[in-house]
């Protein structure tokens, strides 16, 4: 019978015959429907049919029009006769996760929420304007979904869920269902606990929950509830609300988590609205997207057996933060658990240090250093950036106490177990059950979760040290660089502190800058009418303008150190670690003043010394 049916031409397509299709077919091959070249070919003659097809006589009244003009038209006149309809389909495959591919349905008297509303959306956005976002990237995203949101059907025919109250033989969808599931959670376990039926649980009832509204007496006669039960459930909910923080992934920012704060909105007076939302990514595995297809995917359970409860946290909270994908990778978590074990070792070691007697500035550099830390940790969790966090808390507190290790001569055991009780603490919301293990071996009262948070003491904060040990370390880094640059073994290295006239620069630079007025012109001009300055105008133009350059990247709380240093002080710092230095390098260390007469200098480097920055020559 198919044989008996012929192709009827009814487009005139430039460079083709009378049947472009059978003709293209013909010319690439296509064996079928399921052949991939038949999409290409499809896409290749509707394109050439649209911009250069025209409709041939047999087509009636729209026989001469271009495909281009008519193609609408067409499709507005066969619905208008009842024998053409849309058909929807999805961008690309969609499968439920009980693995039925799913379809586009069209459904007759469908709900839907009207997010079109203007002024309901002015509201949304009045409640996003008083909330705080994690990351605050996000609040403009929610402002955008807010802005193109419009009606969205709210209900569908089968599946689970809620039956819609007005219209039970519709069901509640999933992203509009729970938007406010927040405000039940109180409830609920009344309901339980007590076995509420749902038909006690009337809008008078929640009125006076949610609102306070009504006579608490009076809804207990009518529910069958006693009122002091009734009282019971409206002070939980005052408890729990607002909303403090609402998590979840980002790809229900376009949906669930908007509806959130719509209904919100609606729903509750401004003192109830939530006040925050934290948005993350979606987990990664090697670098691909888990899917239970592809068999990716890590039981939480399985992960927390072959690795550790520990690592498997301490990994996952450094993948990412903010709205970036975390990627579980396996080479790193077996790197943060050798790492925790090497943090187990190290506070044994520390437990076992003898030592004590006072302070050197090496003490208070570190101590300083660590308080940074417990200020640092504590903004990021306010922020919710669980890896700066965690990074802070354990990797740089870890740099610090190895840093100290390896500079000191005789290392302060007392000391050092006063910061491994900081540092424990501070690591012990990441990684809980090896902290707990140091804190018994520390003989801590009690459970480390239940001890206090090492407190932040401003007064602890030693900026001058700090500074002496930056000199220090970036003097041993800049040696190093010269050493790797020209393949020296060094016999011999020499250090020339700045002269004192650079430091009275230095000093004059760091008062001056903090004048709106401030210009490297101005202030050159001002320094050249002194007699000091004067005889060496070359050397300090060419001076100042590095200094500048330097100072305008460092933070005014530095600048406010600096200032207390000084030609003397930095000569003191590099001689005190002339013994450190000399080890480090396998040389002899000889620390001069740009100044000295007599100075060791036949390449003539002294000259490039600049306050913290000793000029180096090495021999």
């Amino acid at each position: 019978m198919l044989d008996s049916i012929g192709l009827i031409s009814i487009i005139r397509v430039e460079g083709f015959g009378d049947h472009p299709a059978k003709e293209l077919v013909e010319s690439f091959g296509v064996r079928d429907q399921t052949d991939p070249k038949a999409d290409e070919v499809t896409r290749m003659l509707y394109k050439k049919e649209f911009h250069t097809g025209v409709l041939k006589e047999n087509c009636g009244p729209y026989a001469g029009l271009s495909i281009r003009e008519v193609k609408e038209r067409i499709v507005n006149d066969l619905k208008a006769k009842g024998i053409a309809d849309s058909m929807y389909d999805l961008t690309q495959p969609v499968t439920c996760r009980c693995t039925t591919p799913c379809t586009v349905k069209i459904l007759q008297d469908q709900w839907f929420l009207n997010y079109s509303d203007p002024v309901w959306k002015e509201k949304a956005k009045k409640l996003v304007s008083g909330m705080r976002f994690y990351p605050e990237e996000a609040r403009k995203w929610f402002l955008d979904v807010i802005d193109w949101l419009h009606e969205w059907a709210c209900t569908r025919k089968t599946g689970l869920g809620t039956p819609l109250p007005w219209s039970p033989d519709w069901i509640v969808e999933t992203l509009s269902d729970s938007t406010v599931y927040n405000a039940y959670y109180p409830v609920s376990k009344y309901v339980n606990a007590l076995g509420i039926r749902a038909d006690q649980l009337t809008l008078e009832l929640f009125d006076y929950i949610y609102y306070g509204k009504g006579d608490r007496e009076a809804i207990g006669r009518s529910t069958g509830l006693d009122g002091a039960t009734i009282e019971q459930m409206r002070q939980e909910f005052l408890y729990w609300y607002p909303v403090d923080l609402r998590l979840s992934g980002k790809d229900l920012v376009p949906n669930h988590l908007t509806f959130f704060i719509f209904q919100h909105a609606a729903l509750f007076p401004e003192h109830h609205w939530p006040k925050g939302i934290s948005v993350n990514g979606f987990m990664l595995v090697e670098g691909e997207t888990m899917h239970k297809s592809k068999g990716n995917f890590i039981p939480l359970v399985k992960a927390v057996d072959q690795y550790g409860a520990d690592p498997t946290r301490c990994t996952v909270l450094l993948a990412a933060e903010g709205m970036d994908d975390p990627d579980w990778r396996a080479e790193n978590l077996k790197a943060v658990r050798s790492n925790l074990e090497s943090f187990h070792r190290l506070s044994q070691e520390i437990l076992a240090m003898a030592g004590g007697g006072s302070e050197t500035f090496l003490e208070r550099w570190l101590m300083s250093s660590v308080q940074r830390r417990i200020r640092k940790v504590e903004e990021s969790m306010e922020a919710l950036k669980t890896r700066t966090a965690v990074d802070s808390a354990f990797y740089e507190t870890w740099n610090d106490v190895r840093w100290y290790l390896r500079r000191a001569e005789s290392p302060n055991g007392r000391f050092l177990r006063q910061i491994l009780s900081i540092w424990v603490r501070m690591v012990s919301p990441f990684a809980p059950f090896i902290c707990e293990e140091i804190w018994e071996s520390m003989c801590g009262d009690g459970l480390i979760a239940q001890a206090r948070w090492p407190e932040y003491d401003e007064s602890l904060i030693d900026a001058v040290a700090e500074e002496a040990e930056a000199l220090v370390r970036n003097t041993l880094d800049d040696t190093l660089n010269v050493v790797r640059a020209t393949k020296i073994s060094p016999k011999r290295v020499f250090y020339y502190c700045a002269a004192r006239w650079k430091w009275e620069v230095l000093r004059r630079a760091v008062e001056d800058m903090t004048k709106e007025s401030f210009t490297v012109k101005a202030f050159l001009a001002e320094l050249l009418k002194r007699p000091e300055f004067r005889g060496r105008a070359r050397d300090v133009s060419t001076f100042v303008v590095a200094l500048i350059e330097q100072m305008r990247g460092i933070p005014g709380e530095r600048r406010a150190a600096i200032l207390k240093f000084s030609s003397s002080k930095e000569r003191e710092t590099i001689e005190s670690a002339k013994g450190f230095l000399s080890k480090e390098l396998a040389a002899e260390v000889v620390v001069q003043s740009e100044e000295d007469e007599g100075r060791y200098d036949p390449r003539g480097r002294s000259r490039e010394a600049r306050p913290l920055r000793p000029a180096i020559y090495i021999e």
